[in-house]
């Protein structure tokens, strides 16, 4: 139990929240699931009504195309919020699918302990609509700097304003990426090979260079940070 409660107040929903109001008002009304890699925590127009804390593992943000391709649109680490987007809209139907990549695990209470009043005390709960706010704002601000990888018509500039956005986040020109090659073509919507080739050929011309997910920026594009 108070394993899952600092897990639990470590997400940023819960800034400033207090260990007693998660203990009393979070925990009793919440429940822990456990998903094997490559289960579904929710699909396309399933309603999402409950906030989502993954404790462990990792799950992936996906669009399916119409010709079945794979668009993934963001990968969710601990202690993260999955689908925080989801709970304030009207309908709370999903429009994306999220997959565990990995043996994951989620805490999950109802939403409306947040949204609404009288479940927490006021101020706190105020406290973690604020923090909500945020949170939305940042996972906003990620999709506006996708679309500005994406408006990028050449695959050599789509790689590097995206190696160099994560280079600005780690304030360090060698960095990791979270990204297999598979999920990084899907983020940039690119061919896998044709991703591969341009790599190697950045590293050949002296731009990057990468061992696995480990890069270093030799030449860096403008981009801006993006945020947690």
């Amino acid at each position: 139990m108070d394993n899952l409660i600092t897990t639990v107040q470590g997400n940023p929903l819960f800034a400033n929240v207090s260990g007693e109001s998660i203990r009393s008002a979070i925990v009793p009304r919440g429940s822990v699931k456990t998903y094997a890699a490559g289960s579904n925590l929710f699909l396309p127009l399933d309603k999402v009504s409950r906030v989502q804390i993954l404790l462990s593992g990792k799950v992936k943000l996906v669009y399916y195309m119409e010709n079945g391709e794979q668009d993934i649109r963001n990968l969710i680490f601990p202690p993260k919020l999955i689908g925080a987007d989801l709970i304030c809209t009207r309908t709370q139907l999903s429009p994306y699918q999220a997959t565990a990549v990995e043996q994951s695990a989620v805490f999950s209470f109802p939403a409306e302990i947040i949204l609404q009043q009288g479940s927490m005390p006021e101020p706190e709960r105020l406290t973690c609509i604020n923090n909500l706010l945020q949170i939305l704002s940042n996972v906003n601000m990620q999709n506006e700097y996708r679309l500005a990888i994406l408006t990028r018509s050449g695959l050599r500039e789509r790689i590097m304003v995206y190696l160099t956005m994560q280079a600005n986040k780690a304030q360090s020109n060698t960095f990791r990426i979270s990204f297999s090659r598979e999920e990084m073509a899907s983020f940039l919507r690119v061919n896998r090979s044709a991703l591969s080739h341009e790599l190697s050929l950045l590293r050949q011309e002296g731009v990057i260079e990468f061992y696995k997910n480990e890069f270093t920026l030799l030449t860096r594009y403008d981009a801006a940070v993006i945020p947690e």
